[in-house]
This record gives C-alpha cells, structure tokens and sequence, in this order.
C-alpha cells in the first residue's frame, strides 16, 4: 500500500543522504524506520530501558559509576545502605 506524508526538506536530505550511503531506497529506510519504531515501542520495563546508557563516554565504565555515586550519597548522608 503506497502512503503519502510530508516531510520537512532537512529530513528528506537527510533520508537520501542515508539511503544513498547505504544502497537503500528511501522507501526501504522508512520501512525499517517504522519496522524499529513498533519493536521498540511494544518493549515494557527493564526490557524497553536497558542499555540506555551503552553508548555515554562520561561516565566510563558503569559498575564504577554505580560506586563513585553510592559514595557520594554516603558521604552526603543520604545513601539507603549503611
């Protein structure tokens, strides 16, 4: 079934920018676009949320993260775990 939308001419550049760097038709993209959306949109709880953080360079590795922070809450007074 064909659809017709509007679409701002930055994102349409964009779209064929990307189509064209990956030997796609535009079409093709929106396919896969719309494809990702409704997986990711179906997701519930931990599911839909974990990983969130995978691609944040500031704040090095997580388990060390989960730390400095508990550390600081301790120091502050305000850490649940005594």
């Amino acid at each position: 079934m064909r659809v017709l939308i509007d679409v701002p001419d930055e994102d349409l550049e964009w779209l064929d920018r990307k189509a064209a760097e990956q030997g796609k038709s535009r079409a093709a993209l929106v396919r896969e676009a719309i494809a990702e959306y409704r997986v990711e949109k179906g997701k519930q709880g931990i599911e839909r949320f974990f990983g969130i953080w995978r691609d944040r360079k500031d704040i090095g590795d997580g388990l060390d993260h989960q730390c400095r922070m508990r550390d600081d809450w301790d120091r502050r007074g305000d850490g649940a775990a005594q």
